[in-house]
């Protein structure tokens, strides 16, 4: 028996390095709205943990009808509690940081089912950009374009930015479509973002630097390590974001996947890609992290293919919409998660 739990505040908390930690309000708001989400690929019996037990069963009922209707899907029963949680035998959050142990630990939960202090500060820094920054090399072959750098200082990203023209420097640890700024020679020179620069740096070490390139299409690869050197190849996701925060996955069976990315690249590109990734981050992986992890790419400057914008290590959106894979390669469908009244839902609907 399985204890889920939807952390979707899990890459600030990370970023923040703390057990004592309060999310902002929309993270909590999303915690609170969509805690039933691990509801969709739970097993049968397992717990899962949601702040509004009612409100939780409310939009599970929802959610479940309209997988009946649009996807012909019947997912296992759970069961949804708030606290105090019951004895379970795992437990499987949407990413592990010292916030969400704290939480468990007060809520009296066994600290043998959780990773040890020492193992969560491993999976912050394999949580780094540093990760996607060494992981980059090992996928530059011919079709791809990619470059990262680490900076600490004003005159390396200037002169980078002299090189480039453009840039986009993120924050090492940041949530999607946080913690990025843009500079550019003629219209936004570093000037205008030195007080940014400065605050990270001193607060989580660097800023990770990277030319600016023209998106085409966003889409990223979703995986799980054994945490003994194996990684396991998932599947596409084909997402949408808007201003760099998520808004929707397809839903559509792997084949209609990649006939749709192969629109921009070669399906034998994305399948080196690939075994690159499962190989180098395997070994990087082994002893160090179990679990769901994501590689979000990007089709850029005409048919050229990034395999690395970022190493996202935890569940993501993505894994969710392949737990919602129709059977059939008919049926191709979109999730959302639209912001409504002030709350938060997924939906479910004809593409």
């Amino acid at each position: 028996m399985t204890l889920h739990i939807f952390n979707p505040e899990h890459d600030i908390a990370l970023a923040s390095g703390l057990a004592n930690f309060t999310a902002p309000h929309a993270g909590r708001q999303l915690h609170h709205d969509l805690g039933f989400l691990p509801a969709i690929w739970a097993k049968e019996g397992d717990i899962v943990m949601v702040d509004d037990v009612e409100q939780a069963e409310r939009s599970w009922r929802r959610i479940a009808h309209r997988l009946r209707v649009l996807l012909d899907v019947e997912r296992p029963s759970c069961q949804f509690v708030s606290k105090p949680v019951p004895q379970v035998s795992g437990i499987a959050p949407w990413g592990w940081n010292s916030a969400l142990r704290a939480l468990l630990l007060r809520r009296g939960i066994d600290e043998r089912l959780m990773p040890a202090p020492s193992q969560l500060d491993t999976i912050r820094q394999l949580s780094h950009r540093r990760t996607a920054a060494q992981l980059l090399p090992t996928l530059r072959i011919e079709g791809t374009v990619g470059e990262m750098f680490e900076c600490r200082t004003q005159e390396e990203v200037e002169e980078l930015l002299a090189r480039y023209g453009q840039l986009v420097m993120k924050a090492p640890w940041s949530s999607s479509g946080r913690g990025l700024r843009f500079l550019a020679v003629s219209r936004t020179p570093f000037a205008q973002q030195a007080g940014w620069f400065r605050n990270v740096v001193a607060s989580q070490g660097c800023v990770m630097v990277e030319p600016f390139y023209r998106k085409v299409k966003d889409f990223g690869m979703e995986f799980y390590s054994d945490g003994r050197g194996h990684v396991s190849y998932l599947g596409l996701s084909l997402f949408h974001t808007a201003n760099g925060a998520y808004t929707g996955n397809i839903l559509a069976t792997e084949k209609i996947k990649r006939e749709m990315i192969s629109r921009y690249i070669s399906t034998e590109l994305l399948d080196n890609i690939q075994e690159k990734i499962c190989h180098h981050l395997g070994m990087v992986y082994n002893g160090q992290y179990e679990g769901p992890f994501g590689v979000d790419m990007m089709v850029c400057d005409g048919s050229l293919l990034h395999p690395c914008v970022e190493v996202n290590l935890r569940r993501t959106m993505g894994h969710v919409a392949l737990a919602l894979t129709p059977h059939d390669d008919e049926l191709r469908r979109v999730m959302r998660i639209e912001l409504s009244e002030n709350n938060y839902k997924l939906t479910i609907n004809k593409l």
